[in-house]
């Protein structure tokens, strides 16, 4: 699985990644973990407001860091679906 998350680099951003990095670990599922911090490919990605978290290209959240535990529910769906 593929977990992108978008930002600037920001106090939310980094929550996200952390919370996505523990979740998945956590879930046991195997991934990729990239932070993008491109404003462009924001842009290309049709991402206005940041932090956004992308799994496996799909945009799942953004402007706002979910909770862990919803996290961890859309990486088990992404991962049921992947």
């Amino acid at each position: 699985m593929k977990i992108e998350i978008l930002g600037t680099g920001c106090a939310k951003c980094d929550l996200l990644e952390q919370t996505a990095r523990a979740a998945a670990d956590k879930l046991g599922v195997p991934y990729q973990l990239v932070h993008v911090q491109d404003i462009n490919e924001f842009v290309r990605r049709g991402v206005i407001f940041t932090p956004a978290l992308i799994l496996d290209g799909k945009v799942v959240a953004a402007g706002k860091v979910p909770a862990a535990s919803e996290i961890s529910r859309m990486l088990s769906e992404a991962a049921a679906h992947g």
